[in-house]
């Protein structure tokens, strides 16, 4: 069962469209869309080892795109459609929380966690709720988005081939890895960002349970 799939979405990731596909799934992730697009793009750069720059690329830009839908539905839908966005999503106990942390560090909090596992949908409409000035914000999701796609894309480039013989070598233990890999990298960056942040924008914003509009 788990080579079909892998045969199927080969085939689709190597479809003639499978780039606006994975523009859609970017766009909608970085606002509403629970599922990232990582594993559609990482499946996609196997399929075409030459065009993964291309693939990450694309994800970026559209990645930002949907960050900007984000950040118009927490600057100006937030009491109708972003509450309830929010809470289909499970983060809204963590929003007060990312508003906090957006007030306290600005751009570098959108820069480190939106590389992250963390949900970028999560940051792009605090952002937009607190007011964060716009050109910032942008560059700051250009930047959070390359490095969260481009590597990606710049690794399967440069070993794709390689990577994809071994793949359809040793499929289940690569599934088994990744699944290992994803999890632990997981906890490793959220200890990593707990001690990069200083004690005291940790404590205050921890603790907060509520948050208004700048």
């Amino acid at each position: 069962m788990l080579r079909r799939l892998y045969n199927w979405t080969m085939a689709k990731a190597a479809h003639p469209h499978a780039g606006w596909w994975l523009g859609l799934f970017a766009f909608m992730e970085a606002s509403f869309f629970p599922v990232p697009p990582h594993p559609l793009l990482g499946l996609m750069c196997l399929a075409e080892p030459k065009k993964a720059v291309r693939f990450a690329a694309i994800a970026t830009l559209a990645s930002v795109m949907g960050g900007l839908l984000g950040y118009a539905i927490g600057y100006g839908l937030y009491d109708t459609v972003g509450t309830q966005l929010l809470a289909a999503l499970g983060l809204t106990e963590s929003f007060p929380k990312a508003a906090c942390y957006l007030r306290e560090t600005g751009v570098a909090i959108i820069i480190a966690k939106g590389a992250t596992p963390i949900p970028f949908k999560l940051l792009t409409i605090t952002a937009g709720f607190i007011a964060m000035p716009l050109v910032p914000f942008i560059v700051a999701s250009l930047v959070s988005r390359s490095i969260s796609f481009m590597i990606v894309g710049v690794l399967f480039r440069l070993f794709g081939a390689r990577i994809k013989r071994f793949i359809d070598r040793y499929l289940g233990l690569v599934t088994v890895g990744f699944v290992v890999l994803v999890v632990g990298g997981f906890l490793a960056v959220s200890l990593l960002g707990k001690g990069d942040e200083s004690a005291g924008t940790r404590a205050r914003c921890e603790q907060v349970s509520a948050v208004t509009s700048s």
